[in-house]
């Protein structure tokens, strides 16, 4: 019921989501292993380092944040790698996305990009995004 509801969803409606997460049940074994994970504060520190570098990218315009850019601001910040540029061309044309699909995965490859520090787009940062894609037979 819920991949027959899923399909409904128009393709153009889909392409507005940034964001798609599929999340499964956890693992038993995952639910009780004793090894802490990356705690909130070192997530805070790195948020708030992504959103200040925002902040400064975009200072003396009126965006805020990479999701709000359009296609010239992408064009002009979103400094791609060769083999991230090659990974793009590949996913455009195997995926079949939109001109907003791709636009939306370039927005989304940069916050990535911001969270791991990094000045350009790399191949790694365009398959994360790519990875948060809706996934086309499970709606």
């Amino acid at each position: 019921m819920i991949q027959r509801y899923a399909k409904r969803i128009s393709g153009p409606l889909l392409d507005r989501i940034d964001i798609h997460v599929d999340v499964p049940r956890v693992e038993y074994d995952k639910l009780a292993d004793t090894r802490r994970g990356e705690p909130s504060a070192a997530i805070r520190v790195r948020v708030s380092a992504a959103r200040e570098k925002q902040r400064a990218r975009f200072a003396g315009t009126k965006l805020v944040a990479n999701a709000e850019m359009g296609p010239a601001e992408i064009r002009q910040f979103c400094h791609v790698e060769p083999a991230a540029a090659t990974l793009l061309k590949t996913a455009v044309t195997r995926l079949q996305l939109s001109g907003r699909a791709y636009h939306r995965v370039l927005k989304l490859a940069r916050t990535i990009a911001d969270l791991a520090a990094a000045e350009t787009i790399g191949a790694p940062h365009i398959a994360e995004a790519l990875q948060y894609r809706p996934r086309r037979g499970e709606g």
